[in-house]
């Protein structure tokens, strides 16, 4: 079985979000299964640097104005494929400028990658290998799928994982010609979109199927208020989208092993008192408060809920609560978080930015993890959190809904709760939910048992790599049977 995974980042490469993360680790989990896993990456400069000794594997003189060259190189336990197409990827920043800005050739860049993955899937590379599979990943390789229908590639299957519906690469429908768009597709059946190209569009018509990030999700996207103007799209598929929730990377993320956090010294509590106290020197804070030490790590935005953090945080100060924060985006929010700050030195840090290994010192050292998200399609930070014995605090929301067992009375009585929850996008109701981490917080021995099965919870690519062998190797059946692919959610 050989899957080309065409994604625009991936750990230990370049990272702006849980994608890369998902397109690190899942196909190595799949590989450790038997499966021939490739990863196609957009030659960014840190993808670039170490694979610039592999194997040229494919070229083409033109695609889209530019020479693009594929080669192959291990990275990090991965079998990776770096697009070598320096006009557009040898830049600073992935999607945007730095002035925040869309990259205007955002449309050109990522129809390349879609190019290239399916010319890939027709032709295969020059050492031999031709996938039976593409798994692309969200809107930025929307368009293989449509390349390959459009070129005639019938014996190559292909799926699309939704990460985040909300980004869907729209771009000018008098594009759509340089972009080599097929005319006939551009109706409301097609990829058009109000007028427009729509990347994300194009692919959940043309993939074999689509899949996403959690089961709760998958419901989700079936409502306007998560589909973004595509619900009817997936209404339309005869199979929707399956949910397969994420996991994360168990040796990357450790506590046993993290080099991180050296205090840890077993999977157990062990170790976090120490690193609760290292955090807090960290962040110069004060540590004889008695309230619990949340942590946040965050890209800052309103999708995030952390401006509903900010309307809570003095109550949480008042009674002794303490906050560290890691985390970049809107200025506003950067803003505010500085200010709270420097207002209430000595009970809020706040570090502007991200820091990998500030991120594990703070799953290792907080008592719980803030994740008041809005919308979540899976979420990893709360089972980072739940790794190291950080108990998180999440909205009823995608996949935060499904890694997080609330602290209600049935769970807590049946000794299984791992977190809490709370109704997303209400100030209310996530003041509620802290007041029970505090109430929970002063029950020393329910707050230990709660960490100890937070850090026993299964998190890991166990589960979901053999899903989704299961779905890849249905798929192949499927084509080599000239079947429609039937498949449960």
């Amino acid at each position: 079985m050989r899957v080309l995974f065409v994604a625009s980042e991936c750990v230990p490469l370049v990272k702006t979000g849980g994608l890369a993360d998902v397109a690190g680790a899942l196909p190595k989990a799949l590989t450790s299964r038997g499966v021939d896993v490739r990863v196609l990456l957009p030659g960014y400069p840190g993808v670039t640097a170490p694979t610039a000794e592999g194997e040229a594997v494919w070229r083409e003189a033109d695609v889209f104005g530019q020479p693009a060259t594929v080669r192959r190189a291990p990275v990090g336990g991965l079998d990776v494929l770096a697009l070598d197409m320096p006009a557009y990827f040898e830049r600073d920043g992935l999607y945007v400028t730095p002035e925040g800005e869309d990259w205007p050739d955002n449309p050109f860049r990522f129809a390349a990658l879609s190019w290239v993955a399916a010319g890939i899937a027709r032709d295969g590379l020059a050492d031999g290998w031709r996938p039976d599979i593409v798994h692309a990943h969200d809107w930025q390789t929307g368009l293989a799928p449509l390349y390959m229908q459009d070129w005639g590639v019938r014996d190559v299957a292909s799926i699309l994982t939704i990460h985040n519906m909300s980004y869907q690469g729209v771009c000018e429908a008098e594009l759509r010609r340089d972009l080599k768009l097929p005319e006939t597709g551009f109706t409301a059946q097609g990829y058009e979109f109000y007028g427009k190209v729509n990347f994300l569009k194009a692919g959940l018509i043309h993939s074999d199927l689509v899949t996403t990030v959690s089961p709760t999700y998958a419901r989700e996207l079936e409502s306007p208020e998560f589909g973004w103007g595509l619900e009817g799209v997936l209404a339309a598929r005869q199979e929707r989208a399956i949910g397969i929730l994420n996991g994360i990377d168990t040796e990357l993320w450790d506590p046993m092993s993290d080099p991180a956090v050296p205090s840890f010294t077993s999977r157990s509590l062990s170790g976090r008192k120490a690193a609760r106290k290292a955090l807090l020197q960290t962040f110069s804070l004060d540590a004889g408060r008695t309230g619990p030490l949340f942590g946040v790590v965050s890209r800052l935005t309103d999708q995030k809920g952390l401006d509903l953090l900010l309307g809570i945080l003095p109550d949480m100060l008042r009674v002794d609560g303490s906050l560290v924060l890691l985390g970049s985006g809107d200025r506003r929010l950067e803003q505010a978080f500085l200010t709270a700050a420097r207002d209430h030195a000595g009970s809020v840090g706040v570090r502007i930015g991200y820091d990998e290994d500030l991120a594990h010192r703070i799953y290792a050292g907080s008592d719980a993890v803030l994740v008041p998200s809005r919308f979540e399609p899976c979420g990893l930070t709360q089972m980072y959190a739940m790794r190291y014995g950080a108990l998180p605090v999440v909205a009823r929301t995608g996949g935060l809904a499904d890694t997080v067992i609330d602290a209600n009375s049935a769970a807590v009585s049946a000794g299984v709760a791992t977190g809490f929850q709370f109704d997303p996008g209400s100030r209310e109701a996530f003041a509620n939910a802290i007041a029970k981490v505090f109430a929970v917080f002063s029950e020393r021995s329910l707050w230990r048992q709660m960490q100890r099965n937070a850090m026993r919870h299964p998190v890991g690519w166990d589960g979901p790599a053999e899903r989704y062998i299961d779905l890849y190797a249905r798929l192949m059946a499927a084509k080599e049977g000239k079947k429609r692919f039937s498949g449960t959610r």
